[in-house]
């Protein structure tokens, strides 16, 4: 049974730094892309970040590069996400994915399975 489980969420002010991850099982986390989905009250989910199997090809949103950094240690099945000088609109709930297929930055028809999912509050 797969289980990726996120933690790191939480309130932190405009500005502020906050740093997500995502622990995986149940699966053979060295051959799945990996990456990072927020959805804000009201708003679809929308893509955040992606990495790929190795590490090699990465991608982000618009909205997020130069601020955030996805990174993955296939020795620990783990992903993370570094989130810096977070602002108001960053306030989702952060899910993170797996997927077996090649990742296609900002959509989600590559993911396999997903996260429940972290809330990040930013306050103003």
């Amino acid at each position: 049974q797969v289980q990726l489980v996120e933690s790191g969420g939480g309130l932190v002010q405009t500005g502020g730094s906050l740093r997500l991850s995502c622990a995986a099982s149940g699966l053979t986390f060295s051959s799945y892309g990996m990456g990072w989905f927020r959805q804000a009250p009201g708003k679809e989910r929308e893509f955040v970040a992606g990495i790929s199997w190795n590490g090699g090809s990465i991608y982000y949103a618009v909205s997020v590069k130069g601020r955030f950094t996805i990174s993955r240690d296939n020795a620990k099945n783990t992903v993370s996400l570094q989130m810096n000088s977070l602002k108001p609109e960053d306030t989702a709930v952060y899910s993170c994915a797996a997927g077996s297929r090649r990742i296609v930055a900002m959509t989600s028809g590559w993911v396999d399975y997903w996260g429940k999912g972290t809330l990040v509050t930013v306050s103003s």
